[in-house]
């Protein structure tokens, strides 16, 4: 089992380098030696993901929940909002029952 906070991370810039080096025609073995690299498995990775994506592929990802958009409501609000919207559909309910009820007695 890998521990993840044990994993060398490497900016953009490298990636890129090492991603523009490779296509050039270097070997991916002398990359990941010059470069530290766990494996010249990572350089076929970057490649994989600047081919699929271009230099956005390479960029680091945003790790964690993504934040909230600008305006939606927050936990209490929106567990009011719930509360809200279940005594309205209770009081809509409770009216189309009065009106069944008094069309029943016109008829």
């Amino acid at each position: 089992m890998t521990n993840r906070s044990n994993r060398r991370s490497y900016t953009f810039e490298v990636k890129l380098e090492v991603v523009r080096r490779y296509l050039a025609g270097e070997a991916k073995l002398d990359l990941a030696r010059e470069y530290d690299l766990a494996s010249p498995k990572q350089v076929e990775v970057w490649v994989r993901r600047y081919r699929a994506d271009g230099e956005d592929g390479l960029r680091p990802k945003q790790v964690g929940r993504p934040p909230k958009p600008a305006g939606a409501p927050d936990g209490d609000e929106l567990e009011r909002l719930r509360r809200e919207n279940e005594v309205l559909r209770a009081q809509v309910a409770y009216l189309g029952k009065v009106r069944a009820l008094r069309a029943r007695e016109r008829s």
